[in-house]
């Protein structure tokens, strides 16, 4: 392989590796919901919640570093490869909303108690 092939496989890579990573959402139905109770409802909720805040925060993180990279872009062209537009934790974060949402009708079923989506805890 000649020397120019391997800078341009090099560069490709480097360029592609800055796009930020890529988006990996929950299913929201998932084939072990079926056999869930209540306390294992209650808790996947409480873990997508804490996920939730955390994907939040990532967010923010990237708006942060894409709006730093769009200013220097304008400067520099360098730094309009560090942009992420994948919004890996914005899809995620909706994905795991959607599935409370859902997990919050299956609760209304198995936990004898009315429960809110964005809670997802018994009222019992």
């Amino acid at each position: 392989m000649s020397p120019h092939r391997i800078a341009v496989v090099l560069i490709c890579a480097g360029l592609s590796a800055c796009a930020g990573r890529t988006p990996a959402p929950v299913a929201v139905v998932q084939e072990t919901d079926r056999h869930a109770d209540c306390s294992a409802i209650m808790a996947e909720a409480n873990a997508n919640r804490v996920k939730i805040g955390e994907l939040g925060s990532e967010d923010g993180a990237k708006v942060a570093q894409n709006v730093v990279a769009g200013v220097a872009g304008a400067i520099f062209i360098l730094p309009l490869f560090l942009m992420d537009f994948q919004n890996a934790a914005g899809k995620e974060g909706a994905a795991l909303q959607q599935r409370n949402a859902y997990l919050a009708r299956l609760a209304e079923t198995r936990c004898n108690a009315p429960v809110e989506a964005g809670s997802v805890t018994s009222k019992s």
